[in-house]
């Protein structure tokens, strides 16, 4: 099979994993697809374009015909673990997983890629939105091994701290990590959560109107899951005149729908929102990391 990643996919591996293996796993890619059509029996219909950040995503059928989608992602993005968040989910509020080819490679229930919650004016999809990330808010199968939201941030404030010093998002860093050492003190629950759950991780489907993709599974309270949708279109938030008290609205209107408490929300919005600023820095994404750290400073 031939065919040239979408840039965007190449883009991010390097800014995720290092230019030099994220070389070394698209060199393989072609490889790496060829078994998994062969393995599974699949027919390739397309490449999504310009597809997600970790993955290749084809869209296939099966041998019966039947329309389906084959994700491939390097090791590091921990498909296994997705794997087991969607099987554990059963198709319930996510795509349904189909099987996983012994190379890692996951078989998923065709959705429409183009069609995301992003489409919808904001206001009803962040109410489909709250809809789905509630389904995904059940208890982890038994003897799991998600890693806790406590382990991630810990790696994601390890980085943060470095940035203490900038003139940028130097008191940022610092009141996020504040915020984020009380957070997991006294976490108030453990969940299976979807890890990065926002409008565009939710596309149209058939056998229902909306369901999650991507997941990179975690354990822990539902605040976590929820802050990075508070965040959601950032850019718009950011050219409105009042994008500060809106923002601030979307806290508390979020947190009430879903019966979250509205502090370790805005906590947790605010770490998250730093961390992602911290990192769009460290890659040079300037732009990027202008609007979310103006987006933090709001909270």
């Amino acid at each position: 099979m031939a065919f040239e990643p979408p840039q965007r996919l190449v883009r991010a591996l390097g800014e995720t994993y290092g230019d030099a293996v994220a070389a070394e796993w698209l060199g393989e890619l072609p490889e790496l697809s060829r078994t998994a059509l062969e393995t599974a029996s699949l027919d390739v219909d397309r490449t999504v374009a310009p597809g997600g950040r970790s993955s290749l995503v084809l869209l296939v059928r099966r041998p019966d015909g039947t329309p389906a989608a084959l994700k491939i992602a390097p090791d590091a993005a921990r498909p296994g673990a997705e794997a087991r968040a969607l099987a554990h989910w059963d198709g319930w509020g996510a795509v349904r997983l189909v099987d996983m080819t012994a190379g890692g490679a996951l078989v998923l229930e065709r959705l429409h890629p183009e069609v995301s919650l992003r489409s919808l004016p904001e206001a009803k999809a962040l109410l489909e939105a709250a809809g789905i990330v509630r389904r995904l808010w059940v208890e982890p199968p038994a003897e799991h091994d998600f890693e806790t939201v406590a382990e991630r941030t810990a790696r994601q404030a390890a980085a943060m701290a470095g940035h203490r010093g900038d003139p940028t998002a130097g008191g940022l860093a610092a009141a996020a990590l504040e915020a984020r050492a009380e957070l997991v003190s006294d976490s108030p629950e453990t969940l299976l959560l979807h890890g990065c759950f926002r409008q565009g991780k939710v596309l149209a489907g058939d056998r229902t109107p909306w369901l999650a993709v991507g997941p990179e599974p975690l354990v822990g309270e539902r605040a976590y899951d929820l802050a990075r949708l508070v965040r959601d279109r950032v850019e718009d938030l950011v050219a409105a005149s009042a994008g500060a008290s809106a923002a601030r609205r979307r806290v508390n209107r979020l947190a009430d729908s879903l019966e979250v408490d509205r502090e370790r929300l805005r906590g947790w919005t605010l770490f998250r929102a730093v961390e992602s600023g911290t990192r769009a820095l460290t890659a040079g994404r300037r732009q990027d990391a202008e609007l979310l750290l103006e987006f933090a400073g709001w909270l």
